[in-house]
């Protein structure tokens, strides 16, 4: 294997890694609305987060940085031709780091209930409209032959895109439904387990149309079993949930977000970005690449720092492990 083959996989694990972490904490915030009824059930649900939220962001920092440096044309024409859907992401990111962190700055009860507005639709956009942009990416979409996107936002939303944005919403809640249950005590948790059904069931819907329309389009043998996967481990995840088994559905819903990023990657590759004009102007993981030196280099680094962050990151969330509740949020009178 190549070091670009190699770099295209490291990516796409990078951005499993994001989606299973930061999924759960999108899902979180847009279950501030959902679920939560009163401003002790917001904090319970907040802080189930508070201690991880920015760490799992770091995957995203780290897939970008990696595309840039590994694949230099890439990181080019996707962030020029997704110019604005990633600048509302980005701007959602910061407004929601600057709500989780102000939120609880000041007690007049407007001022919180702006933030947590904030933290609901922060989480909820992008949550959204990263499954628009890989839908695009697996679609393809308008590059010419000098590599650049010639196509408008308008163009990036289409069907098949507006339908990976819903399932990357439904699912992300799901999942952060499931991770609330898994880390509260009480009537949030019975109430997170029932939710987390209903959505559940919602995402599947989806998520089959969705993965069944991929595998058809742009699918082999590979994808397809990626594909399986996925499907059982969300009717798994669904089924544990009814058990009251929230971990093993936690982990199961996981695999799912794992199964279906493995799926679209498995059916661009060896393309890290289609054109829909013309196939020979598609980016690919050789046209598209970094030189083998940069690779090896970047190879080495990775080798190093990748089992630090990983252990510092699993260290985190072991020492904030214990499941909360309303008795554990103190009066803010006190």
């Amino acid at each position: 294997m190549e070091l670009h083959d190699v770099w295209f996989v490291l990516i796409a694990v990078l951005w499993t890694g994001y989606f299973f972490l930061e999924g759960f904490d999108f899902g979180v915030g847009v279950l501030t609305k959902l679920l939560a009824r009163d401003r002790a059930e917001k904090r319970v649900l907040i802080n189930t987060i508070g201690p991880v939220w920015d760490g799992n962001e770091v995957w995203l920092l780290t897939a970008g940085g990696a595309t840039f440096a590994a694949f230099p044309e890439w990181y080019a024409t996707l962030f020029s031709g997704f110019y604005l859907p990633l600048l509302i992401i980005l701007v959602c990111l910061i407004v929601r780091g600057v709500a989780f962190e102000y939120r609880a700055k000041r007690p007049e009860e407007k001022w919180q209930t702006n933030w947590e507005h904030a933290i609901f639709w922060t989480s909820l956009v992008p949550a959204f409209l990263w499954g628009v942009a890989f839908g695009n990416i697996v679609r393809g979409v308008k590059i010419d032959a000098d590599m650049e996107y010639v196509g408008t936002f308008w163009d990036l939303l289409n069907v098949y895109s507006i339908l990976g944005g819903l399932v990357t919403l439904t699912l992300f809640t799901f999942h952060g439904a499931v991770f609330t249950s898994l880390k509260t005590v009480g009537d949030i948790r019975d109430r997170s387990r029932k939710l987390a059904l209903r959505l559940g069931l919602v995402t599947a819907v989806l998520a089959l149309v969705f993965l069944i329309w991929t595998q058809v389009s742009k699918g082999d043998a590979k994808s397809l079993g990626a594909m399986i996967v996925a499907v059982l481990a969300l009717v798994g995840a669904v089924g544990a949930i009814v058990a009251g088994r929230e971990g093993w559905s936690f982990a199961l819903s996981g695999i799912t977000i794992a199964a279906a990023v493995a799926m679209l990657f498995l059916t661009l590759f060896p393309n890290v970005m289609p054109s829909s004009l013309n196939d020979a102007w598609s980016l690919t993981v050789t046209n598209a690449s970094s030189s083998a030196y940069t690779l090896k280099i970047m190879t080495w680094c990775a080798a190093v720092a990748t089992p630090v962050v990983l252990l510092y990151q699993g260290w985190t969330y072991w020492v904030f492990r214990k499941r909360i509740g309303t008795q554990h949020i103190a009066d803010p009178l006190h």
